[in-house]
């Protein structure tokens, strides 16, 4: 079995992305396992990960594929966090979503996709939302 950790933050139609290029990897969806990670950055409300849209809506893509899905949460660094769940599970591979953003932007804020190619230790599959323009 083919193990991913798909990092899923708000953003729908990224999950929606990187829920499709995973739904497409090579082979019958039932020899893949996906674990969503959500990282909450702040949770005042105390929400699970399944009650966010994006997780949800990637999940139900995902599960139409006919691909095994496990949901986790965590919070604090989100890189960290993908990284670590990429660690305990063994995952085969980790696929994040990319976001279009200025050198300066990410010299000031630091990248997710960035720490998590350069630490996580595993393939990297980096996916985005194509412009139709």
């Amino acid at each position: 079995m083919y193990h991913v950790v798909l990092g899923v933050d708000e953003d729908e139609e990224h999950a929606r992305a990187a829920a499709g290029e995973i739904a497409k990897l090579p082979g019958d969806g039932s020899d893949t396992k996906v674990t969503i990670v959500h990282v909450f950055q702040d949770n005042p409300s105390g929400a699970s990960a399944t009650q966010v849209a994006s997780v949800r809506e990637a999940e139900e893509l995902l599960t139409e594929a006919g691909v095994e899905v496990d949901v986790t949460e965590s919070s604090g660094d989100p890189a960290d966090a993908i990284i670590e769940v990429g660690d305990e599970v063994d995952a085969d591979l980790i696929v994040v979503g990319g976001r279009k953003r200025s050198p300066a932007g990410k010299a000031l804020f630091g990248s997710v996709t960035q720490t998590v190619i350069l630490n996580g230790g595993r393939p990297v599959m980096v996916t985005g939302v194509v412009d139709d323009e």
